[in-house]
């Protein structure tokens, strides 16, 4: 029997794609800790762009395949999954004095209008990239609206400070910072734009968020003062939009869409909320209409990334503070976002390869 080489393997899994990014994961760098026993039996480990890639399962098999077919003479073959998220960060961005620089990726959530679920699903979005096992963060940057404290069942809670910063405070796998946690709970924030501005800045410069992998940002509906500052601020990963499917939200998608563009914030995708009622005899009322959302992605070029039914307990997750994706997780809201949760982190992974490839 002749011996198996580093080498041998190298040359297999060289002609195993990554699916999104269209090279080969020799080239990728995605391959470690290649061992070959005395027995011929082959061990590695595929270092994945995310934790929540949803081709994980394929890119093994894959893997394997390729060993089989190249490398008969190998014995048993195991495969360690794991990931390291990648950056946002190209070389114009790559300096030590912008903000959040330990903070891998910014993921903006907006909409064009109230009402269409947004802060519902960032928050769901977070806890769902933290049950991957990605570090992630939450900014509720609706100062007017604050509802991140309400939706983590965290209402009395206050931020510890670590010298002139402040802590943010940390609830599944999350960790969170809503101006809901700094004033009263029946406070109303009657500032002007510069004043919100100021703070929302103070989010971003005076909180401990140390190392991130995705740290995303709950807008406030339309395209004012604070979108603006944060868009001009720091460096966004992408915009993921959020509407209903009837047509007097998607009119002001269009705007929140027309906004990123003219700051260059690419748009990772949108997602259509409260898509339908599944009736008990399994068929679906669109109460707010059929495939708006759908639609305006495909007609907009940009990716559409899923569509989530209504339940009473995801309004009920979001009273009582437990995100759904905890409390219902084998429901088909909840399974709806997850997956767009993944598509979300896939998304990331390719802007961030084109934008290395564009740098290169």
């Amino acid at each position: 029997m002749s011996k198996v080489t580093e080498a041998h393997i190298i040359e297999a899994l060289s002609s195993v794609q990554e699916p999104d990014l269209k090279k080969d994961l020799v080239t990728l760098c995605m391959i470690e800790d290649i061992g070959i026993d005395s027995g011929n039996n082959v061990s590695f480990t595929v270092v994945l762009t995310t934790p929540a890639c949803p081709m994980k399962e394929q890119i093994k098999q894959s893997c394997i395949d390729a060993i089989r077919k190249d490398v008969p003479e190998a014995a048993g073959i195991e495969v360690t999954m794991t990931s390291k998220v990648t950056s946002s960060c190209g070389h114009h961005q790559c300096n030590h004095e912008r903000p959040l620089k330990e903070v891998k990726n910014i993921i903006a959530v907006a909409s064009g209008k109230g009402g269409v679920g947004k802060s519902t699903f960032a928050v769901n979005l977070a806890v769902s990239l933290a049950k991957t096992g990605a570090t992630v963060g939450l900014v509720d940057a609706d100062l007017y609206g604050p509802s991140i404290p309400t939706m983590f069942g965290m209402q009395n809670k206050q931020p510890e400070m670590s010298g002139k910063n402040i802590v943010p405070l940390e609830k599944y796998g999350v960790k969170l910072m809503s101006i809901g946690f700094l004033v009263e709970p029946d406070t109303a924030l009657i500032w002007r734009g510069p004043m919100a501005s100021t703070a929302i800045k103070q989010f971003i410069t005076e909180v401990e968020w140390k190392e991130l992998d995705y740290l995303i940002f709950d807008f406030p509906p339309g395209t004012g003062d604070i979108q603006i500052t944060i868009a001009q601020t720091i460096p966004l990963t992408g915009a993921v939009i959020v509407t209903t499917p009837q047509d007097v939200a998607l009119a002001d998608v269009s705007k929140a869409v027309s906004m990123f563009r003219k700051v260059n914030v690419p748009i990772l995708g949108l997602v259509e909320n409260m898509s339908y009622y599944e009736l008990p005899d399994g068929t679906k009322d669109y109460i707010f209409g059929h495939h708006g959302g759908e639609i305006f992605a495909k007609t907009h070029g940009f990716d559409f990334l899923g569509a989530i039914p209504i339940d009473r307990g995801v309004r009920e997750g979001g009273d009582n503070g437990t995100p759904y994706v905890l409390g219902n997780p084998d429901s088909a809201p909840a399974q709806a976002i997850d997956r767009a949760s993944k598509e979300i982190a896939r998304r990331v992974s390719i802007t961030n390869a084109a934008s290395v490839e564009e740098l290169s």
